[in-house]
């Protein structure tokens, strides 16, 4: 792929840019309810064959069943982004429909406790519970309990990452995949990519050193690795997809993770858009984000029946 800017999204740029709410300036709850009244859901969202919203303890969750496909289907636990401070069920509603439908799978959404009133470990723990939850409840999703994933963007996608070591350190449940779509992983804010793209491209330096500070804000708590999983010993996790955008400040650590991961021995894949801007694949305008979706799906497919996912 081209190393430039996406077309379309130099085109919106500048405007996307300009119109980031400064959340850095904000308290959570600011933040939440600025990000929430600029949200405007989809007159006719993407129809599934089957929708509930529940709760798996205090954790809503919002289970999506994809329409023409038989029983017992895999199942992907999705954790959404928004730097672990706010974005929730509806924000990423229309993903989750559309991974159903093209991915033929159950898809578990988990409304995550949010920081910073619930600081690290919360939100993890939170998405290891459903995790679990949804291991031990599969007859009645209608689920195949040999074909569950984890996955999540941004905030999400540390959060699944994270699940999977719970996963592997705790005696279950096995995952058979981990999709992780421009994660966050490590507070390290000196990389190339920081530098290069921390400002003028969506996603700003001083918001991600912002969420940091509301999820993690004890220093020591920095290098665990159910925080951060390039900390981790990673022998022994489910196979990767490691989707990653070439204009993100969150670049360098993703590909450092994908690294990481196949040094460790997990077959791993890494899916570089380098047109694109974190977060891109919540944009569904964008053809780019049609094709990462495709792409992740067809990945993600291959893992949950069992063969290895081509580059």
């Amino acid at each position: 792929m081209s190393r430039e800017l996406d077309p379309q999204i130099a085109q919106l740029i500048e405007a996307l840019d300009r119109g980031f709410p400064a959340v850095h300036t904000m308290t959570g709850a600011q933040a939440r309810a600025t990000i929430r009244s600029r949200f405007v859901a989809p007159t006719a969202p993407e129809p599934v064959a089957a929708l509930e919203d529940r709760s798996v303890g205090e954790v809503p969750v919002r289970i999506y069943h994809p329409a023409g496909h038989s029983r017992p289907l895999p199942v992907l636990v999705y954790a959404h982004g928004g730097g672990f401070v706010f974005c929730d069920l509806d924000s990423h509603d229309g993903l989750c429909r559309d991974i159903a439908n093209r991915l033929g799978a159950i898809v578990v959404s988990v409304g995550y406790r949010l920081a910073p009133e619930h600081a690290w470990p919360t939100a993890a723990e939170d998405v290891y519970a459903v995790t679990r939850w949804v291991s031990d409840n599969c007859a009645a999703l209608g689920a195949d309990a040999g074909r569950i994933a984890v996955g999540g963007d941004s905030a999400g996608g540390n959060l699944a990452a994270v699940t999977a070591l719970m996963a592997r350190d705790r005696g279950g449940p096995a995952l058979v995949a981990q999709l992780l779509v421009y994660p966050m992983i490590t507070p390290d804010f000196a990389t190339e990519s920081y530098r290069r793209y921390g400002t003028g491209y969506y996603n700003p330096a001083e918001a991600l050193r912002w969420y940091w500070d509301q999820y993690a804000p004890n220093a020591s708590d920095r290098t665990h690795p159910y925080l951060s999983p390039l900390h981790a010993e990673l022998a022994g996790l489910p196979p990767a997809v490691v989707v990653i955008a070439g204009h993100d400040p969150l670049r360098d650590e993703g590909l450092r993770y994908g690294e990481a991961l196949a040094a460790a021995g997990v077959p791993t894949l890494v899916r570089r858009f380098d047109g694109g801007i974190h977060g891109f694949m919540t944009m569904p305008s964008l053809d780019l984000a049609q094709a990462a979706r495709a792409q992740l799906c067809r990945d993600a497919a291959a893992l949950l029946a069992g063969a290895p996912a081509r580059g």
